[in-house]
């Protein structure tokens, strides 16, 4: 097996200096690696990855690796992969398998090879890791302890999985850690979402009809951020409370059919399919910026916009100019998919490092602890521990509670 497949070596020495800055900003997952150094919690374990290879994932490599494991790791989106970073991750020593640009066919290959690693651990970001094992490597179950999914489009799979009885080995969803969805989701896909529009177009957001396509999470990070830069932001949900949240917080809700006349600016972060479509898109102003930062590039029709357009165009890079048979223009982010990390470079490094504390310390939950074939979560005091870490990082103290509180608390006979 090649020990790696990168685009350029000549970039390791830009991504070893990047990776240095992303760990100047991640003092929580750093806690981990060194506690891992001294433990060695996956000493003679092969872990497998399918994650955006970013200086922020190189941090999390390295501390594996502190732990005591062998990595082989591929990228999980084919537009996200920097580099540099999987140029230096090879200089490293580290089994990569990543560029940017994939094709299809390249993005499979790549997955496998690092199947071909035979890892007993999985970390997982959309699930296509997990999925590709027990579609067509299922002789690898037998020896794999425990896998990890970073995404709630992940973890979406992955109960439609457990639901239909086909997954085989435990996996624990650190999407669901209030760390991650409630940091990584709502700050970090807000921030940079908006990173990649402003890098893909230099577009002006006040002012703007600005539609966010769901209000989960995500969506209301992004909403919120829109609305900090003074776009007049729409909302469309499915999700009754959803719905009714994001016009309690004060956005206006409506259908996409709806919204179709009104936006200037629409974003996808539903992890659904076909949420944009030719019947909404044909509708649409002269000038529209459509972007996906939903996992996977099935939230906009792209195939239905292609087909019926007259023509299209690249204008800036990652930025398409699609024109309507009426003759109004629409331009498309980052070929529809995540257009955070396509045309930015993903979240803060902070962020991930509360991600990636998720993700290290959830495959040394499930090595240590033995898990049944299923979707588990981490318990709430890990979790509480990511929060404690960077709490230090950031030298904020927060109180306690006295004996007497705590007393109270577990009690029910003091009322009134």
């Amino acid at each position: 097996m090649k020990d790696y497949n990168v685009k350029d070596m000549k970039l390791a020495d830009q991504g070893l200096m990047n990776i240095e800055y992303a760990e100047s900003q991640m003092g929580a997952l750093l806690q981990v690696q060194e506690r891992f150094k001294k433990e060695k919690p996956f000493k003679g374990m092969k872990i497998g990855l399918a994650l955006h290879v970013t200086k922020e994932t190189a941090v999390l490599v390295k501390t594996l690796i502190a732990g005591g494991a062998k990595v082989a790791i591929t990228g999980c989106n084919p537009l996200s992969t920097q580099d540099d970073v999987a140029a230096a991750l090879a200089k490293l020593g580290v089994n990569v398998y990543a560029w940017k640009g994939e094709s299809t066919k390249e993005y499979y290959e790549n997955l496998n090879a690092v199947l071909d690693f035979e890892p007993n651990a999985t970390i997982d970001d959309g699930c296509d890791l997990v999925t590709e094992i027990h579609l067509k490597r299922p002789q690898l179950i037998k020896d794999i302890v425990v896998g990890t999914e970073e995404t709630t489009t992940g973890v979406i799979r992955l109960r439609a999985m457990e639901k239909d009885h086909a997954l085989k080995y435990p996996v624990v969803a650190v999407n669901d850690n209030k760390t991650k969805h409630l940091v990584d989701n709502y700050y970090g896909t807000g921030q940079s979402t908006i990173d990649g529009l402003l890098r893909a177009s230099n577009t002006l957001f006040a002012g703007k009809n600005f539609v966010v396509c769901g209000y989960g999470d995500c969506g209301k990070g992004l909403a919120q951020r829109a609305k900090g830069m003074s776009s007049n932001v729409i909302v469309c949900e499915t999700d009754s409370f959803r719905a009714l949240q994001a016009s309690l917080d004060g956005f206006r809700v409506m259908p996409i059919l709806e919204a179709a006349e009104l936006g200037d600016i629409f974003i996808t972060v539903t992890g659904n399919k076909n949420v944009i479509r030719w019947e909404h898109m044909k509708q649409m102003k002269s000038g529209t910026i459509l972007a996906n930062s939903g996992h996977f590039d099935a939230e906009i029709d792209v195939k239905a916009l292609k087909e019926n357009t007259k023509s299209c165009r690249r204008i800036r890079p990652q930025f398409d100019e699609y024109v309507l048979p009426n003759g109004n223009k629409v331009f498309l982010a980052g070929e529809g998919r995540l257009v955070n990390l396509a045309v930015a470079e993903g979240h803060p490094s902070t962020v991930m490092s509360l991600s990636f504390c998720g993700q290290a310390l959830a495959v040394e939950y499930g090595v240590k602890n033995k898990l049944s074939p299923a979707v588990h979560t981490l318990p709430e005091s890990v979790d509480d521990m990511i929060s404690e870490l960077q709490l230090k990082v950031m030298g904020i103290r927060k109180d306690v509670l006295t004996e007497e509180q705590k007393k109270y608390l577990g009690s029910w006979k003091e009322g009134t």
